[in-house]
Order: C-alpha cells, then sequence, then structure tokens
C-alpha cells in the first residue's frame, strides 16, 4: 500500500527535495544567501587541521617529547589453560610440618619419590638405608625430618609436591608399569614434572575420564581409603534402556562381595533410559559395571566426569593439566 506520494497506477513518485512551504531546499546557511562554507565561525579562512595555539600542522606526537617512541613488546608467554605458569603451578605451599615428630622411615622414603612405602620397606631390609651414618635394616623404624637420611649412600631429599589431573582416554591402564608394555597413563603425563607421580586410585583400560596422579602420599591415602567417603560422578551407557524394576533394584543396593553398594544418585540425563548419570562412593573394584551386570545390563561406555569434587571441564581426553593451589587446599583440607 502507497501513501499520498502514489498516482493512480500505484507507482511511487519521488519524493522532492522541497521545504513544507513549497521552496526548493538551498544548501545554504540561515544568515545569508550564500552556500554554507566549510569554514570557521569566526573567520573567512577554511578551517585548518592545526592546534589550537599556533599556525602550525598538529604532529603525531607525545606532549613532553618531539616524537612518540614506538613501544616493543617481547613474545606472551604462553599459558597453561589460561590459569597458571608451568612453575608456579608445580609449586605448592607445603603443609606445615613439625620437626620434632617422627615419620616411618618408609612413608618418609616415598614422599621423597624414591619407591613406594612397599618397595622402601625391601630396600629397608636389604640394608641400604643409612639414618645419621647408622645402616637401619628394621620395619617400622621411625625418622625425624632433620635426620641424615641416605639411599645407597646418596641423600634424600624432599621432593616438592606435584599434582596433575588427566582426562584418561581409552585403551590406557592406570598404572606406572605395565609387564605387557601396553601405554600408560604415566606415558601420557611423562614430561610434566621430573618428580615420580604415580595415578591415586584405578580406572578400568577403557574407562575414561577424571583421573589424578600426584607424588603426595598423604593425599592419595585419604582418596582411596573409603572411611573418607569421596564422591565419584559417572556417565554411563548401557546396552538397552534400563527397566523400572531394575532401576529400583539398582537403587536399593546390589550385593557385591558380601557388601551392599547403594548409589547416592542415579539419573537420567537423556530421554532415553540407556544413558545414566550414576552418584557413588564405593571404592571397589570395577563397581559400576558389576552393579549393572547383576541386574543383567552391559557397560559399553563408562566415563568418570567427577573425582573427589574434580571435574575434567575444559581438559580434552588424553589431556591433562595441574590442579590449582585452590583446588590442592581443598583436597588437603577434606573437602571432598
Amino acid at each position: 500500500m502507497y501513501n499520498n506520494n502514489s498516482n493512480n497506477d500505484g507507482e511511487r513518485r519521488p519524493r522532492p527535495r522541497f521545504t513544507r512551504e513549497g521552496d526548493a531546499r538551498p544548501r545554504f546557511s540561515r544568515e545569508g544567501d550564500q552556500p554554507r562554507p566549510r569554514f570557521n565561525r569566526e573567520g573567512d579562512q577554511p578551517r585548518p587541521r592545526f592546534n589550537r595555539e599556533g599556525d602550525q600542522p598538529r604532529p603525531r606526537f607525545n606532549r613532553d617529547s618531539e616524537s612518540r617512541p614506538q613501544r616493543s613488546f617481547g613474545a606472551r608467554p604462553k599459558r597453561n589453560n589460561g590459569l597458571y605458569s608451568q612453575r608456579k603451578q608445580q609449586t605448592y605451599r607445603e603443609q606445615f610440618e613439625d620437626p620434632t615428630k617422627p615419620i616411618r622411615l618408609n612413608k618418609y622414603l616415598a614422599n621423597a619419590g624414591i619407591c613406594s612405602r612397599r618397595e622402601a620397606d625391601d630396600f629397608i631390609q636389604a640394608g641400604v638405608i643409612t639414618v645419621n651414618g647408622v645402616v637401619v635394616d628394621s620395619l617400622g623404624a621411625k625418622v625425624l625430618p632433620t635426620d641424615d637420611i641416605r639411599f645407597h649412600n646418596q641423600p634424600v631429599r624432599r621432593e616438592r609436591k606435584v599434582y596433575i589431573l588427566l582426562n584418561k582416554p581409552k585403551n590406557t591402564v592406570t598404572t606406572t608399569d605395565d609387564p605387557q608394555e601396553r601405554h600408560t597413563v604415566i606415558d601420557i603425563v611423562r614430561n610434566a614434572c621430573a618428580e615420580r607421580i604415580y595415578p591415586v586410585g584405578r580406572l578400568d583400560r577403557n574407562t575414561t575420564g577424571v583421573l589424578l596422579l600426584t607424588n603426595d602420599g598423604d593425599l592419595a591415602a585419604k582418596l582411596t581409603h573409603p572411611k573418607f567417603n569421596k564422591k565419584k560422578v559417572y556417565a554411563v551407557t548401557l546396552d538397552r534402556d534400563l527397566d523400572e524394576v531394575d532401576e529400583a533394584i539398582v537403587r536399593a543396593g546390589v550385593v557385591l562381595d558380601d557388601e551392599r553398594i547403594i548409589p547416592d544418585a542415579l539419573e537420567f540425563p537423556k530421554p532415553d533410559r540407556r544413558h545414566i548419570g550414576l552418584e557413588i562412593h564405593s571404592g571397589q573394584n570395577r563397581v559400576v559395571r558389576r552393579i549393572f551386570e547383576k541386574v543383567g545390563y552391559k557397560v559399553v561406555n563408562l566415563d568418570r566426569v567427577s573425582f573427589a569434587g574434580l571435574t575434567k571441564k575444559n581438559v580434552g581426553r588424553g589431556k591433562w593439566r595441574y590442579l590449582t593451589p585452590k583446588e590442592v587446599a581443598f583436597l588437603q583440607m577434606g573437602n571432598f
């Protein structure tokens, strides 16, 4: 539909460039009949692109110097996931340690990154550990942090603590050394640090998701002991939809190794009933797969999305990152 500027044929007429009074709109100034010049208000000369104080062109300089110095920037340092530098991520504030409190010798060796506690017992019995110049070959021996402890006549120094979160891929074994020479999680994080780290807990070879690796033996013991009730959340995919009757059985608890395993939560994040979100705190081996095998289902895909409050957010499959100092503090305080 056209306005009043349309003729009877429906064609739109061009709008004339007139004023409302009917006169052609001149491109003049309001005060006179001359065309509006592009001049200053004070004079008749064209407006120069000068400074206000003088007649010279405005230089592109600083006010205090004759020329503006060019800033030189070095290469911007790379940031690991935008959080902290690699050196800062590997260095954490050590918890206060009482120098007068004895500590078991095997634990001291394990915390120093020499070996595991079990291997330390073998070295102690072999007589290769000396404390203040005296060979110690009895299990259960205790030492002070201030003692001179040597392994094969080499001084033992405490390692700095390192905490790494890995988004474990499939076909990867959760171990430090595999006799069958399969791909391990240590192979993925081998260049992450010089310290000897090991995985906290285990994930099946084809189970993916959050895995913590560290050389902090005390924290590892907390995270693997059942009494601390660490929450673990899994994304489970079954071979078929979970029947409501079987769902009720799983919710009520399934007996595995003379222990009733009751999930903390069971949800269906998708419209179908094959995909399940399961929250559990049991530390039994292959516990999720065995729960559903008990009611006649096969788990075709299992992914751990959360462990002790740690998630794999912004960590791709097969990638890793250092824990932040805040995350380490929460774990050490037991806020799982």
